[in-house]
């Protein structure tokens, strides 16, 4: 068997996330039906992780294995922009070591959420707008209670299947420009939801209603129903997902 990478964007709203969901749109079923009719032969692609409904991807990365080698890989990343539609677009897919995995190999992950100062009807569908506008310097001040800690189950959905809620925070922080804030928060893996419930959080400190001493009472409670209100998805990008240098093109 080969193995490939495949490196892809996608505009989430249409669809209830990245992994398969019973009787509802994803971009995995999407690629597996993609690639399955192209090579003609059956497809599953194994995604570097779960993005909630309506979450988008500026950048993201699969696998999938195939008993066919694939010697024009520009020549297939054609055909499948011609097949997925506009909201899938696939950039790249080259082949890597049969024990690189996508999910697993990854040594972090980039996400970004944006935050409209203004209504603006050209980034409604991509950033959200609240009011009263939070404090970015409290914020940050917050920002910094988080590489404190490695148990973030306080900002987990409830009942998932991992087998630790342990993360490590490499980056987070806040910045604003004349439009818009935008949260940026790096780690070498993420639970479901968590990103969503921290800028909730987030901007209960910025609005005032919280303080980062607060932040830590959250984080140790160990408790979801202490941190804030999740915000919405369709204002949250994946955009960057790190791996190991390869030691040789494959």
């Amino acid at each position: 068997m080969n193995r490939y990478f495949i490196e892809l964007a996608y505009d989430g709203n249409k669809y209830h996330g990245w992994q398969i969901q019973p009787g509802a749109p994803s971009v995995q079923e999407e690629l597996n039906r993609a690639l399955s009719t192209i090579m003609r032969e059956k497809i599953n692609v194994v995604g570097a992780g779960r993005t909630d409904t309506g979450v988008h991807a500026s950048f993201y990365v699969a696998h999938f294995d195939s008993q066919k080698p694939i010697t024009l890989p520009e020549q297939l990343v054609y055909k499948l922009n011609r097949f997925t539609g506009k909201d899938i677009a696939i950039s790249r897919i080259y082949q890597v070591s049969p024990d690189w995995h996508a999910r697993f190999s990854a040594l972090s992950r980039t996400y970004k959420y944006y935050i409209d100062k203004q209504k603006n009807p050209f980034t409604s569908n991509y950033a959200w707008k609240v009011f009263p506008l939070p404090d970015t310097y409290k914020m940050n001040e917050a920002c910094r209670v988080l590489f404190d800690y490695t148990d973030f189950t306080s900002f987990s959905k409830l009942h998932t299947d991992v087998k630790t809620n342990n993360c490590t925070i490499m980056e987070a922080y806040w910045e604003e420009t004349d439009t818009q804030l935008i949260f940026t928060i790096k780690a070498n893996r993420f639970l479901r939801n968590m990103v969503r419930a921290i800028v909730g959080t987030m901007l209960e400190i910025g609005q005032g209603k919280l303080t980062p001493e607060g932040l830590r009472k959250i984080i140790e409670s160990r408790n979801r129903c202490q941190a804030g209100t999740s915000v919405p998805g369709h204002a949250l990008f994946l955009c960057d997902i790190q791996y190991p240098k390869m030691n040789s093109e494959i």
